[in-house]
């Protein structure tokens, strides 16, 4: 019986909350990288970046995108993350045959997957990588 007013009280309260679009705030939740090349002594422009959701051992694709000049790449921008585990996956190998770098064969690194937890949903991401053909760093960023 307790149970019960409470789940009716939540949901009188939630249905009583406006949203983000009838109040006019915009959501800012945010994911984005910085890629540096450690080996080639410059930022990785031009790599492959994929953000996925992680459900279990399920994997969803959010959204892909490539390094630019400056460094950096957004994968999500201005809208709310859902609280959970996500993946980056760095496509290494890629980037650096496309520069004639000897990564072996089969290359040491073909891709590295870079997996994180959000814990607010408006919260800004950033997840930085330094790397080589055989190796890497990362660490949460600002």
């Amino acid at each position: 019986m307790v149970k019960r007013r409470l789940l009716l009280i939540l949901a009188l309260l939630v249905a009583g909350l406006p949203s983000l679009a009838q109040t006019g705030a915009q959501a800012n939740g945010a994911i984005n990288t910085n890629v540096y090349d450690a080996a080639g002594g410059r930022y990785a422009e031009g790599m492959k970046i994929e953000l996925f959701e992680v459900k279990g051992e399920a994997l969803r694709l959010l959204s892909a995108a490539t390094v630019g000049a400056n460094g950096r790449a957004e994968l999500i921008e201005g809208r709310s993350l859902a609280v959970g585990q996500y993946e980056l996956r760095f496509q290494l190998a890629d980037y650096y045959r496309k520069r004639s770098v000897a990564t072996g064969d089969p290359p040491y690194l073909d891709y590295v997957p870079v997996r994180f937890s959000v814990d607010a949903a408006e919260g800004h991401y950033h997840v930085p990588i330094i790397c080589t053909p055989w190796s890497y760093s990362t660490y949460r960023g600002s």
